[in-house]
C-alpha cells in the first residue's frame, strides 16, 4: 500500500524480508561510548536525514500521549481526543484540551539535541530534519526547512484549509475563521487522518536519497511515519536508532544508541567535527 494511503496511526505490514533479515548494530553501553565506525560514516555522508518524534520533546518537558495526563485532564485518554470523531463530538472539549497542551508547549525551552541538530546541519552538503511532532521546538532552536509530519500545533485551521494564527477571543469555543466563519480546530494531523500528500511526498523522496538516516526519540509505531526509515534503507542509506529503549525499527539498524537525545546528539557532533 503506498504511504500516501496510510492514516496516521494505521499499523502496516512492513518489508522486512527484503532488508536481509535485519543488519548487525552497535549499542551504546554504559561507557557512553560513540562508535567510530558512525563517527566516519556522519563525517562523510552526503545527505543527512533526521527523523525526531516525542522523546526528544519530552526531554524538554513537553509530555508525550503515553504520559499520564495531569490536573483537569487526567482521566482522558489522549488518544480519545486526538481524533475526528472527538472533536465532531465534542468540539469544545478537544479545543480546550488542545489549548492547555499549547501553554504547555509554550513554557517548554528547545534542549541539547535540539540544539545539536542545528549544530550538525552546518556541518553537512545536505540535511533534513522530518519531526512528527506538533510543538515548533526544533524551529525555536533554529532548524530550517523542518517537514512536519503531522502540522504544528501553534497553528489553527478551518474545514476551508484557511491557515490562521491569531484569531479574535470570544465567548464561543472553538472560535470562529477571521476568513470564512466555520470553526477552527488545530492544525494537526490526528488519528485517523490522512497526512498532508504533498508534505509526505517530500518526506519520502528524501529519505529515498539520503546515505544516512537517524532515527531519534521515536517509538517506530506510528504509520506512516515509521515506514520511513525502512524506505530509506531500501534505498541504501545507513541507519542510526537513538531511544531509551528498543522499538520494532532496533533489528534492523547499523548503529542503536541508548540514552536521551539530549546527551548522546551533542557528544556524536563534537566527535564528528
Amino acid at each position: 500500500m503506498p504511504l500516501h494511503h496510510i492514516r496516521r496511526g494505521n499499523p502496516l505490514w512492513l518489508p522486512f524480508h527484503k532488508i536481509n533479515g535485519g543488519y548487525p548494530f552497535t549499542k551504546l553501553m554504559n561507557d557512553n561510548t560513540i562508535p567510530t565506525q558512525l563517527i566516519q560514516t556522519l563525517r562523510t555522508a552526503k545527505q543527512v536525514v533526521v527523523l525526531t518524534g516525542a522523546g526528544i520533546s519530552a526531554e524538554s518537558g513537553v509530555p508525550t500521549f503515553r504520559d499520564a495526563q495531569t490536573g483537569l485532564w487526567a482521566k482522558y485518554d489522549p488518544m480519545d481526543l486526538a481524533t475526528p470523531e472527538a472533536f465532531q463530538r465534542d468540539p469544545r472539549l478537544v479545543w480546550e484540551w488542545y489549548t492547555w497542551r499549547r501553554e504547555l508547549i509554550a513554557k517548554a525551552q528547545p534542549n541539547l539535541g535540539h540544539l545539536a541538530l542545528v549544530n550538525m546541519q552546518t556541518y553537512l552538503p545536505k540535511f533534513t530534519l522530518i519531526t512528527q511532532n506538533v510543538d515548533g521546538l526544533h524551529q525555536r532552536a533554529g532548524s530550517q526547512q523542518v517537514i512536519e509530519l503531522h502540522g504544528n500545533l501553534t497553528r489553527s485551521k478551518c474545514v476551508n484549509e484557511h491557515i490562521v494564527d491569531n484569531w479574535q477571543a470570544a465567548d464561543e469555543l472553538p472560535p470562529r475563521c477571521p476568513h470564512c466563519e466555520q470553526i477552527l480546530r488545530p492544525d494537526v494531523v490526528w488519528f485517523g487522518e490522512f497526512l498532508q500528500e504533498q508534505t509526505l511526498y517530500k518526506a519520502m523522496k528524501t529519505v529515498e536519497q539520503c546515505d544516512l538516516i537517524f532515527s531519534v526519540g521515536t517509538s517506530s509505531l506510528v504509520q506512516p511515519a515509521a515506514s520511513l526509515p525502512f524506505s530509506a534503507l531500501e534505498h541504501g542509506a545507513k541507519l542510526v536508532e537513538i531511544n531509551s529503549e528498543s522499538t520494532p525499527l532496533t533489528p534492523h539498524v547499523h548503529f542503536v544508541l541508548y540514552g536521551k537525545s539530549g546527551a548522546i546528539l551533542p557528544k556524536l557532533v563534537n566527535l564528528t567535527w
